[in-house]
């Protein structure tokens, strides 16, 4: 027993094909892990045509073919050899590597768990090719003559042929294809200058031509994505502080139930980085709908020395020398973006512009009728919500379109003089908010001219049951969610507010909350600590594993402290940031804009709805109300004509 243990325990170095499975492991999971290994070779070959033929999901057959520059015949023993490779010569190569493949072992892992053949030519007369395969326990390369034309071809047929554990772990040819196309769908993606054309059993599925241009560029992303996409995705380009990032951002009316649809590329190489999920859910938190995925195709592009790629063994992942840079770049180019969500393409005329005209008067919106009367011997009741009818003064011109009116920050909340338009609500809690005072022209009814001169969400019609508003502008009839809408330009007024002031209004605790916490945790509130500070806490060490919290944003003071603390210290630690105190600040307003805005069943006059589309106009984000539900459909004349089958 002794010697068998002895004989066990002894030291000894692996035979070559073991060494390259048990490296397969890593490398070779699934068919669509060698698809994308030969892609990524085929590409730094420099090719510009890439053909994928696939058979059985990829078990039978994976064969990959390009255009490239070919290995020489001198060169073509070393191609399967373990560490073997063209693209490093040097450790400064490996920081700086702007290839996609670089280790030299996927070729090698890949043949071990196969039957693989590499076909190549260097010259561009097709005699020249030649042949290579692996064979023996030794993993001996034999070479052989071959034509072939100018590039590489390379066939793995039966992959995990002699590991049969491995094999039967394999799910069925759809699965297994799914898969495949998903990784050809990310290769493809990367690079608009190349051909691409991936064949499932002798069936072309994917035939896609070169193409730089915007308009080419766009027609591929909806081949491989689908048209809805590109129809509902925004393009972005930024670029600051030598990071530059462009590509397609879906709307967040147009998302996902899994994140099937997201596509991130660092210098060319498809990655999934969680501090890159982290700043693009953040980036989504105000408007996508609880549960739902975004959907993008984005590139970053930096220096190459600045990123470390060799942190995963499939590549997937990378390591930014500056993550909060990087973070925080991410997080504000997406959050303009997404703010632009409205329904005016361009920039509508602001009532700054024409505040000269009133002298600076202040517009009282009820200031005529019985009913003012009667609220001004009234005592001041409590309101619920938030009026707004604005009045339509008889010396205005009766022929204009564009209507200058709104609130001014979140103080004007409840405004006393728009008291007659709301029913009064004694019990109802009201928020102690500051008198505004607010300069406005009156909105008019919709004039009676033809529609193409509307403004985007045009003029409105009327109401629909007390819930919605019928509007019609150049392309037919728009339906706006008025508490939705509403709901939405009150959340961003109070933002807008919250962030004019100076700082974040602070609250000490009477008795500091003592939280146990890890000496992790400990040591990132210390190395924190001025960021934290900046975020309105106060947050003392008491000892190697308590923490004190001694002060809290105001808004905060009813706050969970502990939940809030430890949040804080998880992405910080993480991520080198944290949105916490921010998020939840923006949930409180969000719940208040939600108690002030129009309720349903409110009859609202024209001029009312009509001031509703003229600020969701000029409000960002106004696609949406503070949950993520869109705000207001089109529904196009076509559309209308197809419902009551006119024309046909």
């Amino acid at each position: 027993m002794s010697e068998l243990i002895s004989s066990l325990t002894r030291i000894h170095v692996l035979d070559p094909r073991l060494a390259n499975q048990i490296a397969a492991g890593e490398v070779v999971e699934r068919p669509s892990s060698v698809t994308k290994e030969l892609i990524e070779n085929a590409i730094d070959a420099g090719s510009q045509r890439i053909e994928v033929e696939i058979e059985q999901g990829g078990a039978r057959l994976i064969k990959v073919r390009d255009d490239g520059i070919g290995i020489g015949e001198q060169d073509l023993p070393l191609a399967l050899a373990r560490h073997a490779t063209s693209k490093i010569n040097s450790l400064e190569d490996l920081e700086g590597v702007s290839s996609l493949g670089f280790r030299g072992e996927a070729l090698a892992s890949i043949s071990s768990v196969s039957r693989l053949e590499l076909i190549s030519n260097a010259e561009e007369d097709p005699r020249q090719g030649w042949r290579v395969v692996a064979e023996g326990r030794g993993m001996e390369a034999r070479v052989t003559p071959a034509p072939h034309p100018r590039g590489t071809s390379v066939a793995v047929r039966d992959l995990f042929f002699n590991t049969p554990a491995r094999r039967k772990f394999l799910r069925t040819e759809k699965t297994e294809f799914a898969h495949v196309e998903e990784a050809f769908r990310r290769q493809a993606l990367s690079r608009y200058d190349v051909a691409w054309v991936l064949r499932h059993n002798q069936k072309v599925v994917h035939q896609l031509p070169p193409g730089v241009t915007p308009a080419a560029r766009e027609r591929r992303i909806a081949s491989l994505l689908g048209k809805n996409f590109i129809e509902h995705a925004r393009y972005i380009e930024r670029e600051a502080g030598g990071l530059r990032i462009s590509g397609w951002v879906g709307l967040p009316t147009h998302s996902r139930s899994q994140a099937d649809q997201q596509y991130f590329f660092v210098n060319g190489r498809v990655v999934r980085d969680r501090l890159v999920a982290h700043a693009v859910r953040q980036a989504y938190r105000d408007v996508l709908y609880n549960g739902r995925h975004p959907v993008f195709v984005l590139y970053l592009e930096l220096d190459p020395d600045v990123v470390d790629v060799n942190v995963h063994p499939t590549k997937h992942e990378v390591r930014f020398r500056d993550g909060r840079m990087v973070h925080d770049f991410l997080y504000s180019s997406l959050h303009h973006c997404l703010a632009s969500s409205k329904p005016a393409e361009e920039e509508q005329s602001t009532p700054h512009e024409h505040e000269g005209e009133r002298g600076g008067e202040v517009v009282d919106a009820v200031a005529k009728g019985n009913a003012g009367d009667a609220d001004a011997q009234a005592p001041a009741p409590r309101w619920q919500q938030q009026g707004m009818a604005l009045s339509d003064p008889p010396d205005r011109h009766p022929g204009a379109e564009r209507v200058r009116r709104f609130m001014q920050g979140y103080q004007a909340l409840h405004p006393d003089h728009e008291a007659s338009l709301l029913t009064p609500q004694p019990s109802a809690p009201s928020i102690n908010t500051s008198k505004a005072t607010e300069v406005r022209e009156a909105p008019l009814a919709m004039p009676a001219h033809d529609a193409t001169t509307a403004p985007p969400l045009g003029f409105a019609l009327g109401q629909l049951h007390g819930v919605y508003i019928l509007s019609q502008n150049a392309q037919g009839l728009v339906l706006v969610d008025m508490h939705a809408a509403h709901e939405r330009i009150v959340y961003e007024r109070m933002k807008n507010q919250l962030a004019a002031a100076n700082g974040i209004d602070t609250q000490p605790l009477l008795v500091p909350v003592s939280l146990a916490a890890s000496r992790a945790e400990v040591a990132t509130a210390e190395s924190e600590r001025d960021a934290i500070v900046q975020l309105g806490v106060e947050l003392d060490v008491a000892g190697p594993e308590t923490l004190l919290v001694r002060q809290l944003p105001a808004l905060l003071a009813q706050a969970d402290p502990e939940a809030l603390i430890r949040q804080m210290l998880e992405e910080l630690s993480r991520f080198g940031r944290t949105h916490q105190v921010e998020a939840r600040i923006h949930e409180l307003l969000s719940t208040m804009a939600c108690h002030g805005s129009v309720r349903a069943n409110r009859r609202l006059t024209i001029d009312e709805m009509n001031a509703l589309l003229r600020d969701m106009e000029r409000t960002e984000r106004s696609d949406q109300c503070n949950h993520g539900r869109p705000t207001w459909t089109q529904m196009s004349m076509k559309a209308l004509d197809r419902l009551f089958l006119r024309g046909q």
